[in-house]
């Protein structure tokens, strides 16, 4: 089953009921929808699983009880944003968008909620600044950035040859 958008702009329905956010070349987008949405869309899920829709519109009663992260949930939540960020830059990006993504790393590396993992990226961006002229040059950039962090962690090295595969176009 295959969705598309009724004008480009309006999000579709999943047949989970959920909407549906789609690409500017009008493909489901995978980072903005749910893993199962967009196996659901692409065909490689038939059977959807049965999942309970949480009523957002009244008030809980209770919160979960989820403790602030630690540096390891931080770090891999981090670490999944840049390489989604990198896995969504424009391939041939302008002026703007390469200035704005410097500035971002940089800025990044300003506000990291850890003071030490904060300036150990500094660092890094010092050392070795962004590489923004392109979306494979920016995914390889990171994934160096992030593989220099498991190297100070005694961590497995990730082949960055193979950073799409990971991040855009999934292990077939």
């Amino acid at each position: 089953m295959t969705a598309t958008p009724n004008d480009g702009s309006q999000p579709g329905l999943a047949p989970s009921g959920r909407k549906i956010i789609y690409d500017e070349n009008g493909k489901p987008c995978r980072s903005c929808n749910t893993l199962l949405d967009f196996q659901l869309l692409t065909g490689k899920v038939t059977t959807p699983k049965v999942q309970k829709v949480a009523d957002t519109t009244s008030k809980p009663d209770t919160y979960a009880q989820v403790d602030p992260p630690d540096v390891e949930l931080l770090g891999r939540s981090s670490w999944t944003l840049l390489h989604s960020i990198a896995a969504k830059y424009p391939k041939k990006p302008n002026e703007k968008q390469k200035s704005e993504m410097s500035q971002f790393m940089t800025i990044f590396s300003h506000v990291y909620p850890c003071w030490w993992c904060a300036k150990d990226f500094e660092l890094f961006i010092r050392a070795n600044a962004p590489k923004v002229n392109s979306r494979d040059e920016l995914g390889k950039w990171v994934c160096e950035a992030h593989n220099d962090v498991n190297r100070k962690l005694g961590k497995p090295i990730f082949d960055c040859n193979l950073w799409e595969n990971r991040w855009i176009n999934g292990w077939d």
